[in-house]
């Protein structure tokens, strides 16, 4: 459906952004874009969505060229919507009137129908009527998601599309959201700051540094088989250690990244460790702990006594 082919651009031609980039997204696939802040996910999602030209390389489309605004009086693509992190809503019209926006009214109560589907889909069916201007950041963002799906795409670029969003309320739309999508079949991709997006929705995940893309597979994959400490840092916490420090091995010098919960104490556990501090994270601790001059983050059920000294092993049941 979508191929992007050895893709290269820069806002300046001296200084290239993403280099030589290649992936293809099958139909109704759902792709989260993953990477620290200045990597590229948001410049990739611009130039699919042919806001800009590029460099080098090419986008197709349903098998047709992507091109930029040296080819298209009004930038942008059919068949795609792209939502920005400033949202772009009318302030003075209601968020009814702003999701209808690009609606025809050759059928009013089609229309209607459509967006109150929509609202509910973002749980924003009592503030139909309420003007733009009036709401707060996170309904506003909501409203905006509601409009790109209005004219319903076959692919659709969201760019921190729950940045805005209270996390009681985040949850929840999301599961909505993309479950939405997945019914209607249409292909999303994420670029996103939240680990959640790729590990609880994304049928796989872009890894993207420094404009150039280091993975591309399965987003359980990229989670547990971490191509560097990099990658595993963008789900959290991770800790880059010696196979020999947490298991006896034939190969004590292999290098492995494991996360918080897959250490465990276990009063034979090799590594011992000075516990620093705890932080309490509703179900478990998470625990700053001191090996030498390295820090340790390992979880644990109770709180733990600063300066205690304990001993450490892998979890084998935390691999799955």
């Amino acid at each position: 459906m979508l191929a992007v082919k050895d893709v290269s651009f820069g806002y300046d031609p001296r200084k290239i952004i993403l280099h030589n980039l290649t992936f293809t997204v099958k139909s109704g696939q759902n792709i989260a874009v993953i990477g620290e802040s200045g990597c590229g996910k948001s410049t990739l999602l611009k130039i699919i969505y042919g806001l800009f030209d590029i460099e080098s390389g090419d986008i197709t489309f349903n098998g047709e060229l992507v091109t930029g605004p040296k080819n298209n009086l009004v930038p942008g693509m059919p068949n795609m919507k792209y939502l920005a992190q400033d949202f772009d809503l009318m302030p003075y019209i209601s968020a009814a009137e702003n999701v209808g926006k690009f609606l025809s009214n050759f059928y009013p109560e089609e229309k209607e129908q459509r967006i109150r589907e929509l609202l509910d889909v973002v749980e924003m069916g009592e503030f139909a009527n309420v003007k733009a201007k009036y709401l707060s950041g996170g309904q506003q963002q909501r409203i905006a998601i509601a409009r790109v799906l209005a004219v319903e795409p076959q692919l659709l670029l969201l760019d921190e599309p729950f940045s805005h969003i209270d996390n009681f309320r985040k949850n929840a739309l999301r599961r909505n959201l993309f479950a939405y999508l997945k019914q209607k079949r249409i292909t999303v991709i994420v670029a996103t700051h939240d680990s959640t997006d790729a590990l609880s929705f994304a049928d796989e995940t872009i890894v993207i540094r420094n404009g150039k893309i280091i993975e591309k597979a399965p987003s359980k994959e990229v989670y547990y088989n971490a191509a560097d400490k990099y990658t595993a840092s963008l789900f959290g916490e991770v800790n880059e250690l010696k196979l020999g420090q947490v298991a006896l091995t034939q190969n004590p010098d292999e290098i492995v990244l494991l996360y918080p919960h897959q250490l465990k104490i276990d009063d034979n556990g090799p590594l011992k460790v000075i516990v620093k501090q705890c932080y309490f994270k509703g179900n478990r601790y998470l625990v700053k702990a001191a090996h030498d001059r390295q820090v340790i983050f390992f979880e644990h059920h109770k709180e733990l006594r600063t300066n205690a000294e304990v001993s450490l092993t892998v979890d084998r049941n935390a691999f799955s």
